[in-house]
């Protein structure tokens, strides 16, 4: 491993089955050539972003992060695959403007977020569907992963504990309900498209514009 490349462990666990939900949903025919366009969201070590742009060819990925010591892992990751349809990971705060973004392009086929909403404070979770609502191409998904309750309930056990570690962290921290969600993204214009269970009680969740 190079110097700068972290590794975590759940990343390498359900990026498989993570691309499996992309490849079902992704909007168009992938005959169509390198012409769709992701924004990640919480680039986490940069694991992810480098194994779907290596198995989605079509697609042109633009990876960030806001914690600012991940971004020379990011980076390391996407040189040492010789992708060439990921772009340098941009440092991003969802809560800022998207004009500070630096972006190269203002729509997006894919938004893709995975594992902040419960590791982040609530405005996050509110910033993540304003900023879709504005970045998303008519066609366009935002898919988030990660555990979720669900009408006020979480469920198995695991989840409970894993929530309540989470809060003892950060009281602005915990797994959101997916009817709080549901509500956030309706004042946005999106609504939630469909709810794919996942392997260790995580959920992906597909949203698209109303």
């Amino acid at each position: 491993m190079g110097n700068n490349k972290l590794f975590a462990l759940s990343a390498d666990r359900n990026k498989d089955p993570i691309l499996e939900i992309l490849q079902k949903h992704l909007p168009y025919e992938e005959s169509k050539g390198c012409n769709l366009f992701c924004l990640e969201i919480s680039s986490g070590t940069g694991q992810h972003v480098v194994h779907f742009a290596k198995n989605l060819p079509f697609m042109a990925f633009q990876p960030s992060e806001f914690t600012l010591s991940n971004l020379p892992s990011i980076q390391e990751y996407i040189v040492e695959s010789g992708l060439t349809n990921i772009l340098s990971p941009l440092a991003i705060d969802i809560t800022s403007p998207v004009d500070l973004w630096n972006l190269a392009r203002q729509d997006y086929d894919l938004i893709l977020n995975i594992n902040m909403i419960h590791i982040s404070p609530w405005q996050c979770t509110v910033s993540l569907f304003e900023k879709a609502s504005m970045l998303l191409s008519s066609k366009g998904i935002l898919l988030t992963y990660g555990p979720y309750a669900f009408h006020g309930i979480i469920f198995p056990e695991s989840n409970i504990n894993f929530n309540r570690s989470l809060k003892a962290r950060d009281q602005q921290w915990g797994l959101r309900d997916i009817d709080d969600l549901k509500r956030v993204a309706s004042e946005n214009g999106l609504k939630l498209d469909k709810i794919e269970d996942m392997p260790s009680n995580n959920k992906t969740l597909i949203w698209k514009r109303i």
